[in-house]
């Protein structure tokens, strides 16, 4: 089985962790391949940001010519799942709507927790879309940049505070709100003694599950294949 795990901002790096994190979550005969937009921001925070990674992500799986699978969607609370959805033929899983599944799965309520603020409404409504929305007992933020979270000691403090709030809002169970997080779940949810998921975890093995039962997007209705017409991808073609 071929996964390709799609990075939703041009740093490389992240790109490197999230695809460690995929393949440690991937079974055995699945191989994972991380792709990084060649263009867009640098970091995903903001609804600038989504909108224009949106657009970035769609370019480069349009361009992609390697046999895959399915794809993941590595960037939490990010725009783009449902263009993707009409534009391949294969699962496609978002970490959001991932995490989200699997946590009401193991607790009555949970909470997000995130990175800066600002990126709270947007992943509340990437929740709200994905119909997991009243489950969810808060969003809150670390105060910590995409950037940031290279800074292994500062993030994990930083998260359990913040999962601290999310804990006391009423949350059962807890969901790494940044596809750059993946990891630390291990290691908070025996400081918090709660269940945390990992989104980028929870869709690999959420991918597995659709190819091995032979399921994928239903083309009646909303994600039917795109109309047939002239589109431009910037200045130097139109198809």
């Amino acid at each position: 089985m071929r996964i390709v795990v799609t990075n939703c901002n041009t740093t490389q790096e992240m790109t490197a962790e999230i695809v460690r994190g995929a393949r440690a979550a991937a079974g055995p005969g699945t191989t994972v391949t991380g792709l990084t937009p060649a263009w867009g921001p640098e970091s995903v925070e903001g609804w600038l940001d989504s909108y224009l990674s949106a657009a970035a992500v769609l370019d480069t799986l349009r361009t992609y010519d390697e046999a895959y699978d399915a794809i993941v969607m590595a960037g939490f609370g990010e725009h783009g799942r449902e263009g993707v959805r009409e534009l391949v033929d294969v699962p496609v899983v978002d970490i959001t709507e991932a995490a989200a599944h699997l946590a009401c799965l193991l607790g009555r309520r949970y909470g997000v927790v995130t990175t800066l603020e600002r990126s709270r409404g947007q992943i509340e409504d990437s929740l709200y879309a994905a119909g997991v929305a009243q489950n969810c007992a808060a969003v809150v933020g670390t105060g910590l940049g995409v950037l940031d979270l290279g800074d292994l000691l500062r993030t994990e403090e930083a998260f359990v505070t913040a999962a601290e709030q999310a804990r006391d809002a009423g949350a059962e169970v807890l969901v790494l709100g940044c596809a750059g997080m993946t990891g630390l779940q291990r290691v908070v949810g025996d400081k918090l003694g709660l269940p945390v998921v990992d989104g980028v975890a929870a869709a690999v093995k959420l991918a597995e599950s659709l190819v091995s039962l032979g399921l994928t997007t239903s083309r009646a209705g909303s994600y039917a294949k795109p109309l047939p017409k002239s589109r431009s991808w910037g200045p130097k073609e139109v198809r």
